[in-house]
């Protein structure tokens, strides 16, 4: 029996990076259009939310909940747990976020205008994950098969979410960004161990998203 310290993170990993960019060849087969659809929702979702007091609250988050609960049954249960028997945990958080943002879109949350630094880094972090996280794939030589997109995927709609939340106002906040945060540590952690050059991409911007919000709630609190 080999001894503890000589495993490595890629020890516990239960499948080959081949398979797991193969799946997503496989999703995205079997889910379009969708893919165009999530892509027209993102931008407007952008697009609705420059407009500041403006902005129908609610049906960009019910939309961003839509979102969430089609990549926890289409990608996570139905074809990720074919592969990691830990995706169906996966699945529930997915779930349980699309929830989240349904019931705290009711609690009074206001949307800011870009103006301020979170804001900005927020309308930046949600454009990056919309429009040039995607590329990483075919960048890095997979193909555009395995593309992973805003809305379908589970990476990049996590870190938009964060964005959205970072001009976001109000109560339950905190709660909306937990499973976001979770997600890009837990993919930064698998991704690694398949030695992705891209592993660091959804932590840091966990790391962003909460160290923008911990200073914004600062200086709330001293003003």
């Amino acid at each position: 029996m080999s001894e503890w310290w000589t495993y490595r993170l890629s020890s516990f990993l239960l499948f080959s990076p081949r398979t797991y960019h193969r799946l997503f060849e496989l999703y995205n087969r079997a889910i379009f259009p969708a893919q165009a659809l999530a892509l027209g929702l993102g931008l407007w979702i952008l697009l609705s939310w420059r407009r500041g007091s403006e902005v129908p609250r609610r049906a960009i988050l019910a939309s961003l909940a839509a979102c969430w609960l089609f990549v926890a049954v289409a990608f996570l249960a139905l074809r990720y747990t074919s592969i990691n028997f830990a995706a169906v945990y996966f699945a529930w958080a997915f779930g349980l976020e699309a929830a989240l943002l349904v019931g705290v879109s009711r609690r009074g949350l206001v949307f800011e205008r870009p103006a301020g630094a979170a804001a900005r880094a927020g309308t930046a972090m949600f454009a990056f994950a919309l429009l040039i996280e995607p590329l990483a794939g075919p960048l890095l030589g997979r193909g555009w098969r395995s593309i992973e997109l805003f809305g379908v995927a589970p990476d990049p709609t996590a870190v938009a979410t964060l964005g959205l939340l970072l001009a976001v106002r109000g109560p339950g906040r905190s709660i909306l960004m937990i499973i976001p945060v979770l997600w890009c540590l837990t993919t930064g952690a698998f991704l690694a161990a398949m030695e992705s050059p891209e592993a660091w991409v959804a932590p840091a911007a966990a790391a962003l998203a909460v160290g923008l919000a911990v200073r914004q709630a600062w200086t709330r609190r001293r003003m």
